[in-house]
């Protein structure tokens, strides 16, 4: 019965528990047990035989010394259910003998002593047995058993002396042990009940942390999981100057499923493509999780080269190009990748993580479908943005920036009816640098609208010397037209300009559109009503659909030079210009085409109906200061064209 009590399958962990709290007792047990013992054998020593005085208690010595010396060694072990089952098991088939061979060898002591030597007898063994007892309250079988056996042998036996002091003794060591009983079973149960609610609370701390760092929907490890694993390898390579890589992918696709399917398809997806990834990272070095969304990361923990790299990316891009069945449907997607490695092209976790983001989406701009790799000319690039936004918090905006000016002709007879107003920044150290990097700067860091305010009050003031018939068209931002503060600053600036709204034309983009339609359509109105004349700008590059058309009180449309670029070549691009230019003309919406380079150009969209435009052919963007040398020049080749 002693032995089933301990069986591995049950309460494994109590088992160590107990393991761990009695080795840690057992030592001090034996060698209190010596040290009595041989201060009992010392008091017989030249009084019992030598057999009995002597080498009785030098066995029972090695006995214990043995015992000793594997629960010394055993102290701090942890160790496993098997083991701990096996030693508990062992310790409670020893304690019946060792504690009969010391109890039957204070009895036999007992005749050969005088009266002191008989009351050390009583002493040795009522003493003894209780620390004993203490020692071994982890295992309340063993303790029992000792407390039996040693008391049992102790009460029946000096009971039989019917001395007066024994007899008492013997019946005090009764009411001890009853008591000593008590305490040892309150103590197990409290013990077994606390390990029980330390199993409990591990548990549910394990089950939390299991939910902590687990994606619910596809059961793969989360973001969470990611950026402790990857701050964990990366410390580990830094310290072992080991390389390794992190692949971030983006389902491209999943939105137009989610879409037309709706979100249990969508999720349903997502779950089908965590599996196909599991499978695919199938060895333990390749650590996948799901960040978010349609979003997943691998961390490749393994030094390989950038076309080992791009060939892990390009099965993973395989594997997601293959068909997904979904229940009602049959959907095929693809995923973009990007890769950053460690420590070539990041110093951290963070970096890393950020620089294969950045490699993707440069990825989903360049070549969809594919792997990048995080380059050197990545990293220069993101340098360069960095020096830019440091620049534009240090720049004197007033005598920095800048306004050239780009006409915008009728194209029968190239006429300028108006000019567009076109960013430039003199940086102090640093020389020009382009819009196309500052103006994007100037968005992210949120001080776009004072760029804004200040380059509308210059275009503002020269425009204020042009004949009043030529318009100004000047492009704000969405930070611009989505907050009612910027908005307030622009509409400031022109009432107090003393330029007619009437001739001013503010163009905005198709994303500035999408960001709060309601919003922009307000924005736009209060424009349209100060008297301005409303644009948008680069239209068919975006997502703006025929409905934001007809929502917004716009007077002009622009078509973006990307369609004007190779249309004498491309049947698509002259499609696409022609069904947008047939779009205006319906509803009667003005329409300037932008990017006319070449005199085919010219004759192409003549023939397809258009008639405004803007481009090299006509003229570069000008400095303030030869606007009007500029438009005289004009003047005078339009007069002599007139005379012949």
């Amino acid at each position: 019965m002693l032995r089933a009590y301990w069986r591995v399958d049950d309460q494994p962990e109590l088992l160590v528990a107990q393991y761990k709290a009695f080795s840690a007792k057992m030592p001090m047990m034996y060698l209190i047990l010596l040290v009595n013992s041989w201060a009992l054998a010392h008091t017989y020593l030249d009084l019992a035989p030598h057999w009995l005085g002597l080498y009785f208690p030098a066995i029972l010595t090695v006995m214990c010394v043995l015992r000793l010396s594997f629960w010394w060694r055993g102290r701090h072990v942890d160790p496993t259910p098997q083991v701990a089952a096996h030693a508990l098991r062992r310790t409670n088939f020893l304690v019946a003998p060792i504690a009969l061979s010391f109890s039957i060898w204070s009895v036999l002591l007992f005749p050969y002593g005088d009266a002191y030597a008989q009351a050390h007898v009583a002493f040795y063994m009522g003493i003894t047995v209780v620390c004993c007892i203490f020692c071994l309250m982890y295992m309340r079988s063993a303790a029992l058993t000792t407390a039996f056996i040693v008391n049992g042998i102790f009460t029946v036996f000096f009971l039989s002396t019917h001395t007066p002091v024994f007899v008492a003794a013997a019946l005090n060591v009764v009411l001890v042990t009853i008591g000593m009983l008590v305490i040892v079973n309150s103590h197990y149960r409290d013990f077994t009940g606390l390990i029980n609610a330390q199993l409990k609370t591990t548990q549910l701390s394990n089950e939390n942390l299991q939910l902590a760092n687990v994606d619910s929907l596809t059961q793969i490890p989360n973001r969470r999981k990611f950026f402790t694993q990857l701050n964990d390898i990366c410390t580990r390579a830094s310290v072992r100057q080991e390389r390794f890589a992190v692949a971030i992918l983006d389902l491209d696709g999943f939105k137009a499923v989610n879409d037309l399917y709706g979100h249990a398809h969508g999720d349903h997806l997502l779950e089908v493509v965590g599996q196909r990834l599991l499978a695919t990272c199938r060895e333990e070095d390749l650590h996948l999780a799901r960040l978010g969304g349609d979003e997943f990361a691998i961390i490749i923990d393994r030094d390989l080269s950038d076309d080992a790299l791009r060939e892990i990316g390009r099965l993973v891009c395989e594997k997601l190009r293959q068909p997904f069945r979904l229940a009602n449907a049959t959907v095929q997607i693809a995923a973009s990748v990007g890769v950053a490695t460690f420590p070539d092209m990041a110093s951290d976790a963070a970096a890393l993580y950020e620089h294969a983001d950045y490699a993707l989406y440069q990825g989903k701009r360049e070549r969809r479908g594919a792997v990048t790799l995080f380059s050197e000319q990545d990293k220069e690039q993101i340098q360069r943005k960095a020096n830019i936004e440091q620049a534009l918090r240090q720049a004197d905006f007033e005598r920095e920036l800048s306004v050239f000016f780009q006409p915008i002709v009728r194209l029968a007879d190239r006429t300028p009816i108006a000019f567009e107003a076109l960013a430039r920044w003199q940086h102090s150290s640093r020389g020009v640098i382009s819009p196309v990097e500052f103006i994007p700067a100037a968005e992210r860091m949120g001080i776009i609208n004072q760029l804004s305010v200040t380059l509308l009050k210059k275009a503002l003031s020269a425009a204020a010397q042009w004949p009043e018939e030529m318009r100004l068209s000047f492009n704000l931002s969405a930070n611009d037209i989505n907050t009612s503060e910027g908005m307030a600053e622009i509409v400031r600036v022109i009432t107090q300009s003393g330029f007619s709204p009437a001739r001013l034309d503010l163009e905005i983009t198709e994303t500035a559109v999408l960001q709060d339609l309601e919003k922009t359509r307000q924005m736009i109105t209060s424009l349209r009503q100060l008297g301005c004349g409303i644009t948008l700008d680069d239209f068919g590059t975006g997502y703006a659909s025929l409905s934001h058309l007809h929502a917004l009180p716009l007077t002009r449309i622009k078509i973006d030079k990307s369609f004007v670029a190779d249309i004498e070549r491309n049947a698509v691009s002259h499609k696409i210009v022609k069904s947008l230019l047939a779009l205006t003309h319906d509803m009667a919406l003005a329409c300037v085409v932008e990017g006319l380079e070449t005199e085919q150009h010219l004759a192409i969209l003549s023939e397809l109906g258009a008639l405004y435009g803007q481009g090299y052919l006509f003229a570069r963007p000008l400095p303030q200061e030869q606007v009007a040398g500029w438009l005289a020049q004009h003047r005078e080749l339009q007069r002599q064209a007139a005379n012949g």
